[in-house]
C-alpha cells in the first residue's frame, strides 16, 4: 500500500513556521510590549538576534523541502484506483498559507514601524504651580549606552518610555549603535529618572555620559 506523497508534510510545515517565528521573536516582543504594555518582556528574546540569519536559512530550507515533498510526482498508481482526498493540513493551499505567514514573520523588521502606535508629543515645560511664574529650563543632554536592542521596535519602545518622564525635550535612539541621546530640563527631570525609564523596557543601561 503506497503512502501519499504529502504524508508527514505537516511536520515540515510546522517546523518551517516555528523557525520563522524564532527568527522574528527579537522583533515581535518589543512590538507586543509597545501595544500591550509588557514592559521588560521586550528584551526577553534579544539573545536570538545573532542567530537570526541561521534561523532564516533554516526556515527557507525546511519550507523548500516541504514544497518539494508536496509537488514531487506521485508514485504510479492503479489506473482504476480512486484518489483519496487529502486532509486540509496536507494540501498545497495550506502549505501556501504557512509559507505566506512565514514570509510575513521573516520580513517583520522591514515593516514593523508601520505597526507602532503613534508617538505622543513631548510634554513642554510649563509653569510652576507654586510660584505661578515660568520656570527657566536648565537643559542637559546625556548619552546612554544600552544593551539588548536588536531592531527599530526596540528604538520606539525606549523612545516612548523615556517620553513619559516630565521635562524631556528630545530622544534619539539607535539600536545599531546601542545608544540613546536624551535632552531634558534638569529642573524637572534627572539622569536617574531617564535610566529608570529605559530600564522599564527591559534593556540594560551600560553607562551614561
Amino acid at each position: 500500500m503506497n503512502s501519499t506523497p504529502s504524508s508527514g508534510s505537516k511536520s515540515w510545515f510546522g517546523a518551517g513556521l516555528l523557525a520563522a517565528l524564532a527568527a522574528s521573536l527579537c522583533c515581535i516582543t518589543p512590538l507586543l510590549a509597545l501595544v500591550g504594555g509588557l514592559g521588560g518582556a521586550a528584551s526577553a528574546f534579544s539573545w536570538l538576534a545573532p542567530f537570526r540569519p541561521y534561523l532564516v536559512a533554516l526556515t527557507v530550507a525546511v519550507l523548500g523541502f516541504a514544497w518539494y515533498r508536496q509537488l514531487r510526482p506521485s508514485p504510479t498508481a492503479d489506473c482504476c484506483a480512486v484518489p483519496k482526498k487529502k486532509p486540509l493540513l496536507q494540501t498545497t493551499g495550506f502549505l501556501g498559507a504557512v509559507t505566506g505567514l512565514a514570509a510575513l514573520l521573516l520580513a517583520l523588521p522591514y515593516y514593523d514601524t508601520l505597526l507602532y502606535p503613534s508617538t505622543p508629543p513631548f510634554a513642554q515645560p510649563g509653569i510652576s504651580s507654586a510660584s505661578a511664574r515660568p520656570t527657566a529650563p536648565v537643559w542637559q543632554t546625556r548619552m546612554y549606552r544600552i544593551g539588548g536592542m536588536t531592531c527599530e521596535a526596540c528604538e520606539q519602545h525606549v523612545v516612548r518610555e523615556v517620553q513619559q518622564v516630565p521635562g524631556i525635550a528630545q530622544v534619539e535612539v539607535s539600536y545599531a549603535q546601542g545608544t540613546a541621546q536624551v535632552s531634558y530640563d534638569a529642573s524637572r527631570a534627572s539622569s536617574q529618572q531617564v535610566e529608570q525609564a529605559i530600564a522599564k523596557t527591559g534593556y540594560q543601561v551600560l553607562n551614561a555620559h
